[in-house]
């Protein structure tokens, strides 16, 4: 006769609240530690801006048009004046629906994780992977509006979208995003590591220790630990895409933080390949030029917004859909199976 003793119902409803209050107090920290994190960067960009001496590339007299329609050459001369920057408040829309793309099936029944998928670059990939067939979890700061069109915008395309807001500095974080997503999705085949934290500095003696910190925890601690998160969910066949810069290839005077965390990402790409390589799971990078997203009208005068992209090699900046194409390549194993390694440039020339 067994002499074990069931246990109380009172006592599992109290384990339960436990559980369940517990599971509360670490969103509400999530949450209070996303908030602390855009209040920082805001007070960044504010002491940026008291000592900012503005400088001017001369811009050529037209953009080069060589896709299927026509992008926008000159941007308004707008600032967003908050920190990450939301991309509803950009007065020129980022294009990002890539309305030529016909979607067949190259991702299909795959699921992602994209971390700064609420804007940008990583709302195109995330929409371009939906019409592929993967579904997608977006990981954001506190762009709340931003993450809610994206996920429509997904949804549009008849996959599902999960998003979750948090700072990838935070290594915890990163590991209960990726747990989340894998029970939400079923699964994880691709992260696109994203998200970024730009704010220039024409003075390295004006390089401040948290402008610095807040720089390489973020972009390239956050792809660290997104992707150590994410390998042991992984199986063969897995991939990882990284977002470099044309700033780690060539460098920018006004952005030195930021440059080398993206010539870092260029070098752990091809690492991290290498590591992963007997693992049947593929790492690669996409090293864009300039990008209409919030990035940059977060970062500069209004005047200088204006005129970017200007210098570039086709004198005018990439809307999002022109760069999302590449992230699908280098997803998919019926295109990219024999790519690993590589720093893929879509930058509009050879010098960006």
């Amino acid at each position: 006769m067994s002499t074990r003793k069931s246990t109380p119902a009172s006592s599992t409803v109290k384990r339960s609240g436990k559980q369940k209050a517990k599971k509360a107090t670490a969103e509400t920290a999530q949450a209070a530690q996303a908030a602390s994190t855009a209040a920082r960067q805001q007070h960044l960009q504010q002491q940026t801006r008291a000592k900012d001496a503005r400088t001017r590339k001369p811009a050529k007299a037209s953009g080069v048009q060589a896709g299927a329609r026509s992008q926008p050459v000159r941007m308004p001369p707008q600032q967003l004046l908050d920190k990450p920057g939301n991309e509803g408040d950009l007065q020129l829309a980022p294009r990002y629906q890539a309305p030529a793309y016909r979607g067949s099936g190259k991702l299909e029944g795959m699921r992602a994780v994209i971390t700064g998928g609420d804007s940008g670059i990583g709302r195109a990939v995330a929409v371009l992977f939906a019409r592929e067939g993967a579904d997608v979890a977006i990981l954001y700061l506190s762009e709340h509006a931003d993450a809610k069109a994206t996920c429509e915008a997904v949804e549009a395309e008849g996959r599902r979208c999960v998003a979750i807001s948090g700072d990838v500095r935070d290594p915890h974080f990163c590991e209960q995003a990726v747990k989340k997503a894998v029970k939400a999705l079923g699964g994880l085949e691709v992260l696109v590591n994203n998200a970024a934290f730009q704010l220039h500095c024409h003075r390295l003696e004006d390089l401040g220790d948290a402008q610095l910190q807040e720089t390489l925890q973020t972009n390239i601690g956050g792809y660290v630990h997104m992707a150590r998160a994410a390998l042991p969910h992984m199986q063969r066949g897995a991939c990882i895409i990284n977002t470099g810069s044309e700033t780690g290839l060539f460098g920018s005077p006004s952005l030195l933080d930021y440059s080398a965390t993206k010539g870092a990402i260029h070098a752990f790409t091809k690492a991290l390949a290498s590591q992963l390589l007997a693992r049947g799971i593929r790492v690669n990078c996409v090293a864009p030029g300039p990008v209409w997203t919030p990035l940059n009208p977060a970062d500069k005068e209004a005047g200088d917004v204006a005129e970017f992209g200007r210098d570039s090699d086709m004198g005018r900046a990439a809307q999002p859909e022109e760069l999302s194409p590449a992230y699908v390549f280098l997803a998919s194993p019926v295109t990219a199976s024999y790519i690993s390694g590589i720093v893929l440039p879509v930058m509009g020339g050879p010098h960006g």
